[in-house]
């Protein structure tokens, strides 16, 4: 039976029997997860669970926080792509490798490369944000940028590895990489032993696939929710057609989760394995990256805090412990800018309004002062006073406002009507 899916606005139910081992042979078992693990041995971080005692209330149940963040590189991406690497043959990594990726899997593939002494090339988008393409060469890889789209980058790199006889590291459909990925399960069961349910991000689905097999051959009454942008979301048609499709032009901020289709290798895991698919909304996911960084004090990628966003969003349909994995924390500046106020946005925390008033010496002053006395702090003004649509003894004021919540801003508006203004917006 397959996963189900949660809708635009948010995720669907989550109360369901969880699922046994399956007899099919699947692409990778246990005893290849573990052989990742001492692969990795001494490469890879443990890294850390974080309680979230906000979270913990909201549930009923402990929550605690993966913090794939921290791990080296910033994201799961280099247990992966080492243990893909390291499994080459001595003429094969004579030849280099190739990767295609915005920023996770290109800094992962960077990395392992350079400690297994392998040349790397990695093609990125021309709009990898700087911080990240800085960073790929800073770990040793040789960075071409092209293409507009993933997807685009994607195929230059395979057309350079049939070219050179490099081998083309994918971020997700292998079975080696998902191995390395899967290793992550392995230390959630050894944290946290007495782990309900294990929530997700889902793109192409390698660390969702590689957790699920160590987690279900170990504990198969643990439920894994893997978590999709809604935008993005290409599992649950490809789950409902029981093979992976295509989803047309993917929007979303999480670019880390931002995959047009579900990996060949990764979708027949999930679809055995994984209990429920559900999709989250860019408003959730801001949300979500909000609480990050101001109730836990985690740098989190948008991407990284989907499974927080699920949570965040059903909170009582999740069955504790609950462990949710922050998969990245490389967040690139001026998209962090954007999405906290967004977040903040979506939190009630900011307020916009277009207002009309009387065009006469003071009438700014007042209102202003209006404002004041509700504790609503002014961030940005704009005050038109020539435009057809006003009459000659009105003017117009747009304002960016700082609030302290929902509560609040439906106090600021009802003071602006009480005193008379006509709020537009």
């Amino acid at each position: 039976m397959a996963p189900r899916s949660g809708g635009e606005d948010g995720p669907g139910p989550a109360r369901r029997p969880a699922r046994s081992v399956p007899s099919a042979p699947l692409a990778i078992t246990l005893d290849d997860v573990r052989e990742a693990q001492k692969t990795l041995s001494g490469v890879s971080r443990l890294t850390a669970l974080e309680g979230s005692r906000f979270l913990t209330g909201l549930v009923g149940a402990p929550v605690q926080l993966k913090c794939e963040n921290l791990q080296r590189t910033g994201s799961f991406k280099l247990r992966g792509a080492y243990v893909r690497i390291a499994r080459l043959t001595a003429g094969e990594r004579a030849a280099g490798v190739v990767a295609a990726s915005a920023g996770n899997h290109a800094q992962g593939v960077a990395l392992a490369a350079s400690l297994l002494g392998v040349r790397s090339t990695v093609f990125m988008p021309e709009g990898a944000p700087l911080p990240k393409i800085a960073a790929t060469r800073d770990y040793g890889a040789e960075v071409r940028l092209e293409g507009q789209i993933v997807d685009e980058t994607m195929r230059a790199a395979q057309r350079y590895a049939e070219q050179t006889g490099a081998v083309f590291i994918h971020p997700f459909d292998h079975p080696d990489i998902i191995a390395g990925q899967g290793t992550v399960g392995l230390e959630i069961l050894e944290q946290c032993p007495e782990v309900r349910t294990i929530v997700v991000g889902i793109g192409g689905g390698g660390l969702a696939a590689g957790l699920a097999v160590a987690v279900k051959a170990l504990r198969p009454d643990v439920r894994v929710v893997g978590v999709q942008a809604a935008g993005a979301a290409a599992y649950p048609p490809s789950l409902a057609a029981g093979r992976p499709v295509s989803v047309e032009a993917p929007v979303t901020m999480a670019d880390g989760i931002k995959v047009g289709r579900p990996g060949d290798v990764p979708f027949g895991i999930i679809s055995a394995l994984v209990d429920e698919v559900r999709t989250v909304s860019e408003d959730e996911l801001s949300s979500a990256l909000l609480l990050c960084l101001e109730r836990a004090k985690l740098v989190v990628e948008p991407a990284g805090a989907s499974p927080v966003a699920a949570v965040l969003a059903d909170p009582g349909s999740f069955e504790g412990p609950v462990v949710s994995v922050l998969s990245g924390g490389n967040v690139d500046p001026l998209l962090m800018q954007r999405v906290l106020r967004h977040g903040m946005a979506a939190a009630g925390r900011y307020l916009s309004l277009r207002l009309r008033l009387t065009d006469r010496p003071g009438a700014l002053a007042t209102l202003l002062a209006e404002l004041s006395a509700v504790d609503a702090n002014v961030l940005d003004i704009s005050h038109v006073r020539i435009n057809p649509r006003l009459g000659l003894s009105e003017a117009e004021v747009e304002l960016q406002l700082e609030t302290k919540g929902p509560e609040h801003c439906a106090e600021v508006r009802k003071a602006l009507h009480g005193a008379g203004y006509t709020v537009m917006v």
